[in-house]
């Protein structure tokens, strides 16, 4: 049984950095999907596949691996920069602005 431990990138449809602080363990696809011919949805006998865990950290996770007999391959992720600017939002709105502020 392979699977891969990682934390999940942010989404891209926010700055925010919500439910990346975890780490995941997803099980690689053990067999192929299929089609179903009736109503064209995809499937498979594998119900690995839809198993994600949760771990705290990434040393937990891998423990977890080891202790179950799990082949997982770690990825790192890569570190964003913090975008934090000196006034911050309220700055939009301060009286001593020197350009008035638009949309």
């Amino acid at each position: 049984m392979q699977a891969r431990i990682y934390r999940p990138a942010r989404n891209a449809m926010t700055s925010g950095m919500a439910k990346t602080r975890k780490w995941v363990l997803e099980f690689a696809p053990a067999s192929a999907r299929e089609v179903d011919p009736l109503m064209g949805w995809t499937s498979s006998t594998d119900t690995q596949a839809q198993v994600k865990l949760r771990f705290e950290s990434k040393e937990a996770a891998v423990e977890y691996a080891e202790d179950h007999g799990i082949d997982a391959l770690v990825v790192e992720p890569k570190v964003r920069k913090a975008n934090i600017r000196a006034g911050g939002y309220g700055e939009n709105f301060a009286t001593s602005r020197r350009s008035p502020w638009t949309h």
